[in-house]
């Protein structure tokens, strides 16, 4: 138990169990470097500390080492799905083998629970918007003085190019399938930023393209919403559909085939994020593959980098998506995988999603 009682257990109470003074535990539990105490006298206080369930006191090491080994990550205002779980997860073990732990918290517009920073005093405090004065006054008076966007640079999230690269390869995996008259399938509910983002994206994309302006509409599986949108687009000469997500995909495959649109001859379909659903749909999606691994990998580069000025890679391929052609795009059950799918990499520098 990490307590006696209601007391927490100290370095004072482990040395008093050890009968050694407070300074010899303290230096063996603190990693005090330049001390002479000998192997066994350190083994003793690790494995007493242990059974009396010792935890370091975060305030004392933040004031000792001026650092608390925390990144505070404010998340954006987007549905939380599997993509950015795999997101979070990754980049959380990349920190974790640095020394450092990678905290997690939303922001709302109410703000009325108190700032997560002004409880753990991070090393950093990262997010993809920027922070509004009372947040920056908050932050400032704990002293935080690492903060992305810094405010005097304020971050748009268009300045993150892989979170609309793979919006840009299904415009073009649809324009290289044949198709002139394509929509949008975004998701039901309130839109969040990087809905907002996609949409301009995606109609930038078809623009350049030659290409009339995208038809969106919201699509959700639980009402008639797609199975509206379907017929629209059909009457229309809609043929091809750029989804949000490979939710929003599957919505609109099946109310087309609950409709008798024949899918993908008469309305193709792709999605983003090539999760699960993707390839067990039938008939299955295709969809916008990310590569989460690279891109946690960076993040959690650029997050030690904020904090303790290690060396930032060169972006290159970190940010690479891939485009996954299968059934609801392509004809034919076993649709092939070309050897060099379409990929879409970020330039060199800039900043990890």
């Amino acid at each position: 138990m990490g307590t006696t009682g209601q007391k927490r257990v100290t370095a004072a109470d482990v040395a008093q169990s050890l009968g050694l003074s407070r300074a010899t535990v303290g230096f063996v539990l603190n990693h005090t470097p330049g001390q002479t105490i000998p192997e066994s006298t350190r083994r003793r206080v690790l494995s007493e500390a242990a059974r009396m369930g010792y935890r370091p006191h975060r305030a004392a090491q933040t004031l000792r080492r001026g650092s608390s080994k925390v990144i505070l990550f404010v998340l954006p205002d987007w549905v939380s799905g599997l993509p950015m779980q795999q997101h979070l997860d990754e980049a959380a073990l990349a920190l974790d083998e640095a020394g450092y732990s990678l905290v997690t918290c939303p922001r709302y517009a109410a703000g009325r629970a108190r700032p997560l920073w002004e409880l753990l005093t991070p090393d950093v405090v990262l997010g993809f918007s920027a922070f509004d004065a009372a947040e920056l006054t908050s932050m400032r008076a704990c002293g935080i003085t690492r903060i992305v966007p810094a405010p005097e640079h304020p971050t748009t999230p268009a300045e993150w190019p892989a979170l609309t690269a793979g919006t840009a390869l299904q415009i073009n995996h649809l324009y290289e399938q044949g198709h002139r008259r394509i929509a949008f399938a975004a998701p039901a509910g309130p839109h969040s930023s990087l809905l907002d983002l996609r949409v301009n994206t995606a109609q930038e994309t078809a623009a350049r393209l030659g290409l009339d302006p995208l038809d969106i509409r919201p699509v959700d599986h639980r009402d008639d919403s797609a199975r509206a949108a379907v017929q629209r687009w059909r009457a229309e000469g809609i043929t091809g559909v750029a989804a949000y997500n490979d939710d929003s995909a599957a919505a609109v495959v099946g109310a087309a085939i609950r409709t008798g649109v024949a899918v993908p001859d008469e309305l193709a379909v792709i999605g983003h994020d090539d999760t699960p659903l993707a390839a067990l749909f039938v008939p299955s999606l295709s969809t916008v593959r990310i590569d989460i691994v690279s891109l946690a990998h960076h993040f959690a580069a650029f997050a030690l980098h904020e904090a303790d000025g290690r060396p930032l890679p060169q972006r290159d391929t970190t940010a690479d998506m891939t485009v996954i052609p299968r059934e609801s795009t392509r004809s034919g059950p076993d649709t092939p995988q070309p050897a060099n799918p379409p990929r879409c990499s970020a330039p060199p520098g800039t900043r990890p999603t």
